[in-house]
């Protein structure tokens, strides 16, 4: 057992990911993602080289089989000669058995030859003559052929099963709920009772609930790395590698493409161009706009306000200056506190990865989330004592009772995160949150009676 070394792949194998994809994605950041092709015309050999010396992976985040490298440590200790063999480019490679300190020997790929299927097979025949092989894929049958004992990643190691369910979680799903904004308009224009004009908003909310999805799906993805060392985030599906790169990269274009095409086909131009403006914005956000300081919570605000403006361009209402107003303080305030519980949660470290932000920030980031707030309820106020509010409804007072009651949600909110009881995700905590859930009820009860009793019985 001793005499013979055990040889194991890595991509998919030690980890549970594509060292090259993973590679590819920090290339987004930068204009040379668009020499790929150049680079692959060459051979996959060079691709590889081409992306290792633009890029630089950060191996000790990689999502590890825990089993694979218990295994391995178990026949380190055995006295077993170890050998890293990937097709995996050298300098990833040198850098994985570095970290993990356990490989006696690493045969990667290089400028000259990509080290995958036969030519693996022949460069361990070459060099081992006999030997013990750990893979995972297809690519893996002529060594598996040539092993003296083979190991099959998800049959003698298990691994998670991958169902709907973690396709489903990376839609992130519950970020649907944003899209409600879309339905405001229609809501403040009293016209929910038009069907033609509801239908063609619930197609706007589809369009946009698979653009947020887009967004959500790109952005995990080039977050990869900022995820895995995060305490919840960690867990997503890609960060995991419960879901392979290239299939995220699917799945993105897949969403844009049934977007637009629900706008298009559906629905108006114009909506579809604000459609095509919030996914570019998003892809900014997710390659450039997050890591600048105030730009991203100003962005984060204007994904709210977009999608009431969207939804006034689906009934062909004109969104008021009081709406505007009030939507641009309250999810202002709404972005900081996102802000803000990332700081709150950074443990021992002083800065956000990927944020220009630090922990000096948290009192200045929740004063400033707090005083939004408050403005979005005094801008409300000001509608209530405006001249246009008899317009639409019949008895206004009762809109006076939801100034205290958002006032109170504010506070409540903003005094949970100082206590680190609300999530890193504040819509999840909506969602969650009974407290919440009560306010909006008694909001929209009060604003129903506003509208239907008559001025007279107040």
């Amino acid at each position: 057992m001793k005499n013979k070394p055990l040889c194991v792949d890595l991509d998919g194998t030690l980890i549970a990911t594509d060292s090259l994809w993973e590679s590819i994605l920090l290339l987004f950041r930068t204009w040379h993602i668009f020499l790929l092709p150049f680079w692959l015309m060459r051979g996959r050999a060079n691709l590889k080289y081409k992306v290792a010396q633009h890029v630089s992976l950060n191996v000790a985040t990689l999502p590890y089989y825990e089993n694979v490298l218990n295994f391995l440590q178990d026949e380190k200790q055995k006295g077993r000669v170890l050998v890293l063999a990937t097709a995996a480019h050298e300098s990833i490679a040198q850098a994985v058995a570095k970290h993990l300190d356990i490989f006696d020997v690493v045969m990667a790929s290089d400028l000259d030859t990509n080290l995958k299927g036969v030519n693996k097979r022949d460069a361990l025949i070459k060099r081992f003559g006999v030997f013990d092989y750990i893979g995972d894929s297809s690519a893996d049958i002529p060594i598996f052929e040539a092993a003296n004992k083979p190991y099959l990643v998800g049959r003698d190691f298990a691994i998670p099963k991958k169902s709907w369910k973690i396709w489903l979680k990376a839609l992130r799903p519950h970020q649907w709920s944003k899209n409600v904004l879309i339905f405001l308009p229609l809501l403040f224009s009293h016209q929910f009772a038009d069907i033609t004009k509801l239908v063609d908003v619930l197609l706007g909310f589809a369009a946009f609930s698979l653009a947020a999805s887009a967004g959500y799906v790109l952005n995990d993805l080039l977050d990869l790395a900022a995820d895995r060392i995060h305490k919840t985030k960690k867990y997503r599906p890609f960060a995991a590698g419960l879901i392979p790169i290239q299939y995220g990269l699917v799945l993105f274009a897949i969403l844009i493409a049934g977007s637009l095409f629900i706008s298009l086909w559906w629905l108006s131009l114009a909506f579809t161009v604000m459609v095509l403006i919030y996914i570019i914005l998003t892809i900014s956000y997710s390659v450039y706009l997050k890591r600048k300081r105030v730009i991203d919570i100003f962005v984060l605000a204007s994904f709210y306000t977009h999608r009431i403006l969207a939804g006034g361009i689906v009934v062909m209402v004109p969104i008021s200056s009081w709406l505007l107003g009030f939507s641009m303080f309250i999810f202002l305030s709404i972005a900081f506190l996102k802000r803000y519980i990332e700081l709150y949660n950074l443990s021992d470290r002083k800065k956000i990865k990927h944020r220009d932000y630090d922990v000096c920030d948290m009192e200045m980031m929740s004063n400033m989330g707090v005083n939004s707030g408050y403005l979005a309820v005094l801008i409300f106020a000001l509608y209530i004592n405006s001249d246009k509010i008899n317009n639409f409804y019949s008895s206004p007072v009762f809109l006076w009772f939801i100034c205290p009651i958002l006032l109170y949600w504010i506070t409540r909110v903003w005094f949970l995160a100082n206590r680190n009881r609300v999530l890193d995700d504040p819509v999840k905590f909506v969602l969650t949150d009974k407290i919440s859930w009560l306010v909006i009820v008694i909001v929209s009860v009060l604003m129903m009676l506003a509208t239907i009793v008559p001025q007279q019985f107040v």
